[in-house]
């Protein structure tokens, strides 16, 4: 469907936003309806079904709950509105706007917004209600919802990177120590791109031997080594028209390198004992547990093939950096593994609480993961204890001094002013570039006091 077919319904308490957006709108859409108060938002999606709805964040109405914006945005789902829902959000509001994407926005404007901005929001939100095969907007959040939690606001703001980024074909780099769901964020990316009903295939490129790499990854024809006693595809060809995963990335050899590096340029894929090329179609996603700057070692990794799978850049903190998530994972995993041996539903207790917030967790959340299942099972009572709480003594607590951290905030604070100086300025560049939201700059800006 294109904006000239599409239906809007803008649904904000300032007369002069309605007024703008009207006059916005009229010329580019089918029909643009706005209502001044969203009490009657049941009413008018009884009458009618809408393309877009914009939606404020905040009325002077009766609810007062202080995110009205969500409260309505759940009333419009409860109304089963096949609408893509775009919020309208003052600055002051972000953290509370990217909660709604949790609750099935697709999106959202800050306002006052440029007119370009807006118009090419919407037509994405309409191609995005349009597309045969993708999710729909209201099960955004389900898969967050049920693997990828976090409140914290790190995780807030991978969740909204995550959805900016799933409907594009850019190659995507997911660093992270283990344990700490890079797999999962890969997964999310799949589930919300246009490619979601398409195959998704992992491949743990660190752990293929020298001889297995080729084969593995472009296959090989009947007879091109000893033990092939058929033709098989490769991992590429297997992703074609999907996703491909390659995990651990970082830790193949430099002419493995110079072999991806040639298929992901060609997008062609040349079997083992054959010469026949095959085009691929695939979108590309990457992790690895190395640090961007290990990576940018060329005695350890080429930096042409950092570049082509490094279109944007995801780090996934450890847990130990998460705060209260890590309570909110462990609840959810209490839950699981109660249901799965039969258990009472268990709770935690003030010690259990204080010794789960108090550990390091060197293996993150799978360390966490394994804790927690390990307490369901030997508890003698659903009220879980610090005593219940075993962590394993097969993992090694990172090293993390004062002085670590002082010079990792002494970078990163060189780099924001270098980055801000390099776009005169520019705070919404800047913040770009830099592969986070425009909200989480300031907040590093006052932190550094910049």
């Amino acid at each position: 469907m294109s904006l000239k077919n599409a239906s809007i319904l803008v649904i904000d308490d300032d007369i002069d936003v309605l007024t703008a957006v009207r006059l916005l709108l009229k010329p580019e859409v089918k029909e643009i309806v706005t209502e001044k108060n969203p009490e009657n938002i049941r009413s008018i999606l009884s009458k009618q079904e809408f393309d877009v709805i914009l939606l404020d964040m905040n009325y002077n109405s009766s609810i007062n709950t202080g995110n009205e914006g969500i409260f309505w945005l759940k009333k419009i789902r409860e109304f089963r509105s096949t609408a893509s829902v775009i919020m309208i959000t003052a600055y002051g509001d972000i953290d509370l706007a990217i909660r709604s994407l949790k609750e099935g926005a697709f999106d959202f404007i800050v306002k006052p917004w440029h007119n370009e901005k807006l118009l090419s929001t919407i037509k994405e939100a309409v191609k995005r209600k349009d597309s045969k095969g993708t999710p729909g907007i209201q099960n955004n959040a389900s898969i967050f919802e049920s693997e990828l939690l976090g409140d914290s606001e790190v995780m807030q703001e991978i969740f909204y990177k995550v959805q900016k980024i799933a409907p594009t074909d850019a190659n995507i780099l997911i660093l992270g120590e283990n344990g700490t769901g890079k797999e999962l964020i890969a997964k999310a990316i799949h589930h919300f791109s246009y490619r979601s009903t398409k195959p998704f295939i992992k491949v743990d490129v660190g752990a293929l031997t020298e001889s297995l790499f080729e084969s593995e990854l472009f296959g090989h024809k009947k007879g091109a080594f000893t033990d092939a006693r058929e033709d098989r595809e490769g991992r590429f060809e297997a992703a074609h028209t999907g996703t491909l995963f390659l995990d651990e990335i970082g830790n193949i050899a430099l002419h493995q390198q110079a072999k991806l590096l040639s298929v992901l340029q060609n997008r062609q894929v040349i079997r083992l004992g054959s010469n026949e090329s095959k085009p691929v179609d695939i979108r590309l996603i990457c992790a690895t547990n190395c640090s961007i700057t290990d990576l940018s070692n060329e005695n350890r990794f080429r930096k042409d093939l950092i570049y082509r799978i490094n279109t944007v850049e995801i780090v996934v903190p450890p847990l130990r950096k998460r705060g209260n998530d890590i309570l909110l994972l462990a609840k959810h995993f209490g839950k699981i593994y109660s249901a799965k041996y039969f258990k009472p539903a268990v709770d935690f207790d003030k010690t259990a609480k204080e010794k789960l917030l108090g550990y390091t967790y060197p293996g993150n959340v799978r360390e966490l993961q394994h804790a927690i299942e390990r307490a369901v099972i030997m508890a003698e009572e659903s009220t879980l204890t610090a005593s219940d709480i075993l962590f394993s003594p097969i993992e090694t607590a990172p090293v993390e001094t004062i002085a670590d951290q002082s010079n990792l905030s002494a970078v990163e604070k060189n780099i924001i002013l270098k980055v801000i100086e390099k776009n005169n300025g520019n705070i919404s560049k800047a913040a770009k570039e830099l592969g986070i939201t425009r909200t989480a700059l300031y907040r590093r800006l006052s932190k550094y006091d910049i």
